[in-house]
C-alpha cells in the first residue's frame, strides 16, 4: 500500500538516478517513490527539475503548508482519471438548482451523521445536532445549516478536551492550541480529499455546497468535511486527553503552531486513524478510512451518470 511521505524541515527534492531525495541540514535521505502517495511540505522546500520530472512520472503530487498549516497549494503531475463525459455532468448538476440542492443536502446530512457518530462514541449531548433539520432552498442557506451545526458541534467537543481551553473557532492564524490542531488537520484532511479525486473522474473545482470559488478546489472542501468529525476532531481529543500532545509541541509568534516534534506526533496520529479499517456494510469488506473519501466520489460519479441515487456516508464508527 503507498503511503503519505511528510516533510517538517527545510530542504530541497531533489533526483539521483530513478531515486527521490530530500537534502537538508541534517543530510540527505531518500524517499520511496514507488510506495509514495503523496508529499506534504510543511516547511519551505525546493523542488528541482529531475525531481519534478520523477513526480510527474510516478503521477505522485506535493502538497505545500505555511507555518501555521494552512494549504498554500499543490503540485499536481498530470490530471487523474479523466472523462470529458462526467465534467459535463457535474455542471450540469451544478448549474440545475435542485440537482445541485440534492447533492449539497447529501454531504450536509453526511456532515451531521458523522458528527453523531463521535459524539455518540463519546456519550457526549447531541440532542441539538439531532433535531436540526437539513433543510434550505439555496446553497447559502444549506451552509447556514451546517455553520449552526459547527457552532453545536464545537460547543459540545470543548467539554471533552481535558487540558487545553477550546472557547471558539478562530484561524489565520490560530490563536490557541487546539484551533491549531484544528487548522492544520482541516488542511491535510482536504488534500487527503484532493487526492482520492484525482483518482476518480471528477473535475475538484466544482462543488454543490461550497461554492466554486477561484484558487481552491472546493469539492475537497465538500467531501472532507464529511470526515472532520470522526478523523480531525477524534484525533485532537485523543492526543490531548492523553497527553501526547501537549504545550511543549507548540511555538508562538503571531499565532500559535506546532514545532517539529508536535507535527510528529500529531501526522503520525492521523495519517493511523485514516489508514484504520473498518468493515464497511455495502462492500462487506474492510476498507480504510482514507479509501472511503474515494468512495465518496465514486459514489458521486455514479450518480451524475443515472446509474445510482448519491447517499453520502453515514458514519457508523
Amino acid at each position: 500500500m503507498k503511503r503519505p511521505v511528510y516533510i517538517t524541515q527545510m530542504g530541497v527534492l531533489e533526483r539521483r538516478g530513478n531515486t527521490l531525495f530530500i537534502e537538508n541540514e541534517n543530510g540527505k535521505r531518500a524517499i520511496p517513490i514507488n510506495s509514495t502517495s503523496e508529499i506534504h511540505c510543511f516547511k519551505p522546500v525546493s523542488l528541482t527539475s529531475g525531481a519534478i520530472k520523477l513526480l510527474s512520472e510516478k503521477n505522485v503530487p506535493v502538497h505545500f503548508y505555511n507555518k501555521y498549516g494552512y494549504y498554500r497549494g499543490s503540485y499536481m503531475p498530470v490530471e487523474g482519471q479523466v472523462s470529458g463525459t462526467v465534467v459535463v455532468k457535474q455542471a450540469e448538476h451544478y448549474l440545475d438548482t435542485e440537482k445541485r440542492l440534492y447533492i449539497a443536502r447529501q454531504f450536509l446530512e453526511g456532515i451531521k451523521a458523522s458528527m453523531i457518530a463521535f459524539l455518540s462514541s463519546r456519550r457526549a449531548e447531541r440532542s441539538t445536532i439531532e433535531g436540526t433539520e437539513v433543510e434550505g432552498d439555496s446553497p447559502a442557506e444549506l451552509m447556514g445549516v451546517e455553520s449552526r451545526l459547527w457552532k453545536e458541534f464545537y460547543s459540545t467537543y470543548a467539554t471533552l478536551l481535558k487540558h487545553f481551553e477550546f472557547d471558539e473557532r478562530n484561524r489565520r492564524p490560530p490563536r490557541d492550541e487546539v484551533n491549531a490542531l484544528i487548522s492544520l488537520g482541516n488542511s491535510v484532511l482536504y488534500t487527503v480529499a484532493l487526492s482520492e479525486i484525482r483518482k476518480t473522474y471528477l473535475h475538484p473545482a466544482i462543488s454543490y455546497l461550497h461554492e466554486p470559488l477561484e484558487r481552491r478546489y472546493s469539492l475537497a472542501l465538500d467531501l472532507a468535511d464529511i470526515f472532520k468529525p470522526i478523523t480531525v476532531f477524534r484525533v485532537i481529543l485523543r492526543l490531548v486527553n492523553r497527553r501526547q500532545i501537549r504545550e511543549e509541541h507548540f511555538s508562538r509568534d503571531v499565532g500559535v503552531m506546532l514545532n517539529r516534534e508536535g507535527l510528529k506526533v500529531f501526522l503520525g496520529e492521523l495519517n493511523s486513524e485514516l489508514d484504520r479499517k473498518v468493515l464497511h456494510p455495502r462492500f462487506k469488506r474492510k476498507v480504510s478510512v482514507r479509501y472511503m473519501v474515494r468512495l465518496e466520489g465514486y459514489s458521486l460519479v455514479k450518480h451524475l451518470l443515472g446509474d445510482r441515487r448519491y447517499q453520502s456516508l453515514r458514519a457508523w464508527w
